[in-house]
């Protein structure tokens, strides 16, 4: 392929500005370069909650994860879909001779959203089962009490700013002695009317049995 072909090709595509959603203030995550809008959609972007916010430390230890949902001019407009600590964060976590207690659970918002959590606590010292057990009930109960009390976007706010961990903190410090407690990964699973898609075959399904 000659050069001048190439150079025409290239000068066909189009760089998209793309944007956080209104929850991050439309913040830029980056750009992508497509020929045509189409081939934006669905596409992905990884960044930290440090780069979107302009914060130090913590927050850079928290990846985000965007996928483009909607496509203008010159401008990719993105919804939320995953957050993950980072490996060497989770790493830092972990202390010899002591616990870490995870629960993996899926939950369901006041505007229909299915959201799978992933809540951890880390013990200053080793649990013994029952504590452990207790604590996993304990987070399972917030957990779902957050959800069923949220929007999406508030369960989402309530994770990224450090709230549901510090809530779960505080209740499952009094069954042992904790460290930390992280939401270690929260993904975005369904929305509202794949839910209610969802919902209306399981209805079908469950009158054709009968």
């Amino acid at each position: 392929m000659s050069e001048r072909s190439v150079s025409k090709r290239n000068q066909q595509k189009r760089w998209y500005t793309v944007l956080a959603p209104e929850q991050f203030d439309r913040a830029e995550l980056g750009e992508t370069l497509a020929d045509e809008p189409e081939q934006v959609l669905d596409r992905t972007i990884e960044t930290t909650l440090g780069d979107i916010t302009d914060a130090q430390g913590g927050e850079n230890n928290l990846k985000l994860t965007f996928q483009v949902t909607d496509v203008g001019s010159d401008s990719a407009y993105t919804e939320f879909v995953e957050s993950t600590l980072t490996r060497d964060y989770q790493r830092s976590l972990v202390r010899r001779g002591s616990s870490k207690i995870g629960v993996v659970l899926t939950v369901r918002t006041t505007d229909d959203y299915r959201v799978r959590l992933q809540p951890t606590a880390y013990t200053t010292k080793s649990a013994d089962d029952s504590q452990q057990k207790a604590i996993r009930r304990l987070m399972i109960d917030l957990v779902e009490e957050a959800a069923e009390e949220r929007t999406f976007e508030g369960l989402i706010d309530s994770i990224l700013e450090g709230r549901l961990s510090s809530a779960i903190y505080s209740e499952a410090n009094t069954i042992y002695p904790l460290r930390r407690v992280e939401v270690e990964k929260a993904t975005l699973e369904a929305h509202p009317e794949e839910v209610h898609e969802e919902e209306e075959t399981s209805a079908v399904d469950v009158e054709d049995e009968s």
